[in-house]
């Protein structure tokens, strides 16, 4: 009996998969996968070459996993070898785009697990089965992983998602990796546990299924368009087994033939289906040759995709493509860009972009068909840190006014990928305006790919402030005035100075900031200038003075103790309101503000573990009352504050373990929402 894990030889006659076209042998490895047949593997590892087919048959494979889809098919009409059990649907999060933790939560959220930290989500997982909740995962795609190309995110989610999980006996994993990474995580298993299924291998060939593709792209009934090699059912099948003998069986194949078949249709003029030589064997062969085949140089052709090899997301808005590829051909590129679209459009992808906040001049970015397209070009030029370089200046200099709030999306969102290729990205992060607007997923994997060492104090302290962006959402405004109290936290007045300048909306402005481990309540008052009770009117003279009170531990410096000969008993440390300088004042001289005063105050505050709610006085009866337009703004914090307060006049205390700040709220600007 043939091995569910080998490849099986065909022995019946059967109709190919709708999507796929072919793959029988790894579709029936696949299935016996997906059913626990014995002896095979728990782990599968799918690899191979960009453009040989691995996301194409993961996804037809998918089509037969997932019980809505399968209703679809025909499947009485496919071989049975290749077709899993009726079963609920696996698990499939997709990481393209994404780190690994955020993956981990995917999962954690697929599953409604309870876990409140990354770690703890895989021993969770873990404990499933033995609930009777079958485990069965597939990851696709695990080389699109990441939200900045060069931070080596696939090999993160191979040691921090996948081998975990694989180590798991509990769990059945399916993962789509890139081969540099198959060979790592099949080795961290026992043998036996685990399969690679490499597409470029022979023993994995589909040269039918390569026949079949070519045929069906080539076939008027499927938007070809009538020519007499198209129409005329033995001269299609001639060429199409043509174009899959040329392009082999293994690395790149079926994008090779796509790529093929897209040039001789959109440009059949001169084509001689009879002349070989006319055809690619590579993904390289196919750009060379259709050039030719128009007459233009092939490394025209080259110039004009290479910025959107380079290039980082969905691709790039239309009107950026010339002044890149200018940029890295280093010569004025727009009279081939003007002629050249029709040559490079068989490459080309547009994406269209819908909402009302995107500028009309990127309503369209432009990508490529497919990544192997971006690896052969990537490949050709010869320099990229350099072209990366000068793609990075270019974005810059498009920059209006240096003023990163007017700049672009791509322009301000993606630059720091193209930095950090460049190896410049430490000299830009000098710029508080880039970390307020930059978006801070992408900005905070690319700073967090350069060593440490090459980081200065400004990328430190956005570094540290980072994980409360992603976390929270944070728009732009909140973004910058966190970051001010965190450069005033850290000594950097001149960074929070410039974000007070360009960032004139900020909600508040940070008076000072002082670390105090172990601070604990903290409360606004009056330092009266003597011990005797003073009438009203002395609280408000010039003599008395508005300061903060912290409750810290005995020992602290500047603080006084409670009980001085009790070291287990609290001291307290009271500090200049406006400026936070330490005041040596006996604490009975300090007057709390009265309930009164408090009340009738023009703001007020509301405190739950990590966010501090500052709102309106007079637009509310209750804190349950409250509603986003009376909100004045939240202050967030990565660890619990320990105690809060509000003085009358609007300066807002706040205390962590680590330290206590005072913050000057501001005015709502006109139509600001802060973000919870």
């Amino acid at each position: 009996m043939t091995s569910p894990t080998q490849a099986p030889k065909r022995t019946k006659a059967h109709e190919p998969h709708p999507y796929i076209g072919g793959r029988d042998a790894a579709l029936s490895a696949l299935a016996a996968w997906r059913m626990e047949w014995p002896g095979a593997p728990r782990v599968v590892i799918l690899t191979g070459s960009p453009g040989t087919g691995c996301s194409r048959l993961l996804t037809g494979f998918l089509m037969l996993c997932d019980p809505e889809h399968r209703m679809g098919l025909e499947l009485d009409a496919l071989d049975p070898a290749t077709v899993p059990p009726d079963l609920p649907a696996p698990a499939v999060p997709s990481v393209a785009g994404l780190t690994a933790a955020q993956t981990l939560w995917l999962l954690a959220d697929h599953y409604g697990l309870a876990a409140r930290r990354t770690a703890d989500i895989v021993p969770e997982l873990g404990q499933l089965r033995s609930s009777g909740q079958p485990v069965t995962i597939v990851v696709p795609d695990v080389d699109r992983a990441g939200p900045v190309r060069g931070t080596g995110e696939p090999a993160r989610v191979v040691r921090d998602v996948l081998k975990p999980l694989a180590a798991l006996d509990s769990v059945r994993l399916l993962a789509d990796v890139p081969r540099e990474l198959a060979a790592g995580l099949a080795e961290s298993l026992p043998p036996g546990v685990a399969q690679i299924i490499d597409l470029d291998a022979p023993e994995w060939a589909d040269p039918e299924g390569l026949v079949l593709q070519a045929e069906t792209l080539l076939d008027p009934h499927f938007g070809a368009p009538e020519l007499p090699f198209t129409t005329e059912p033995d001269a299609r099948r001639a060429l199409a087994e043509a174009i899959a003998r040329r392009a082999g069986v293994g690395a790149g194949s079926r994008l090779t033939v796509q790529l093929a078949v897209q040039s001789i249709l959109m440009h059949p003029e001169g084509f001689d289906p009879a002349d070989t030589d006319q055809l690619p064997g590579s993904v390289d062969e196919a750009l060379d040759l259709h050039a030719r085949r128009l007459g233009s140089h092939p490394r025209t052709l080259r110039q004009i995709l290479a910025p959107l090899a380079l290039a980082e997301g969905d691709g790039l808005p239309v009107p950026l493509l010339t002044p890149l590829a200018s940029a890295v051909a280093e010569r004025d590129m727009s009279e081939d860009m003007a002629r050249g679209m029709l040559l490079a459009a068989p490459f080309i992808r547009p994406v269209g972009r819908a909402g009302e906040d995107v500028p009309e001049d990127e309503r369209t970015l432009l990508g490529l068909q497919h990544p192997g397209i971006g690896e052969a070009v990537r490949a050709g030029i010869t320099d990229v840190p350099g072209a990366q370089a000068r793609i990075a200046i270019e974005l810059l200099e498009a920059v209006p006014d240096q003023d990163w709030a007017k700049a672009g999306a791509y322009v301000r969102d993606h630059i720091a990928g193209h930095t950090l290729e460049a190896g410049l990205l430490p000299r830009l992060l000098t710029d508080p305006g880039l970390f307020a607007h930059a978006d801070p997923v992408r900005l905070r994997a690319a700073v967090e790919a350069v060593p440490p060492e090459q980081l200065d104090a400004p990328a430190r302290t956005y570094l540290r402030t980072a994980p409360l962006f992603t976390r929270t959402q944070a728009p732009a405004t909140l973004r910058a005035a966190l970051l001010e109290t965190a450069f005033v936290e850290d000594g950097l007045p001149e960074y929070a100075a410039v974000l007070r300048r360009i960032v004139p909306e900020l909600p508040w402005h940070t008076l000072w900031s002082v670390r105090v481990a172990g601070a604990d309540a903290v409360t606004v008052g009056t330092l009266l200038p003597s011990v005797a009770p003073a009438p009203p009117a002395a609280v408000s003279d010039g003599a008395a003075q508005a300061v903060a009170v912290s409750v810290v531990p005995y020992g602290t410096t500047g603080a006084s103790p409670l009980q001085a000969d009790d070291p287990t008993a609290p001291a307290v440390l009271v500090q200049d309101l406006a400026t936070g300088a330490v005041i040596d004042a006996d604490p009975a001289r300090i007057q709390r503000p009265s309930d009164d005063e408090r009340a009738t105050g023009p703001l007020g505050l509301s405190r739950g573990a990590d966010y501090v709610r500052v709102w309106r006085r007079g637009e509310q009866q209750g804190d349950e009352q409250q509603g986003d337009e009376q909100i004045v703004t939240v202050l967030i914090s990565a660890t619990p504050f320990t105690g809060t307060d509000l003085s009358p006049d609007g300066i807002l205390l706040v205390a962590t373990e680590s330290g206590v700040k005072a913050l000057r709220i501001r005015p709502a600007q006109p139509g600001a929402h802060p973000t919870p």
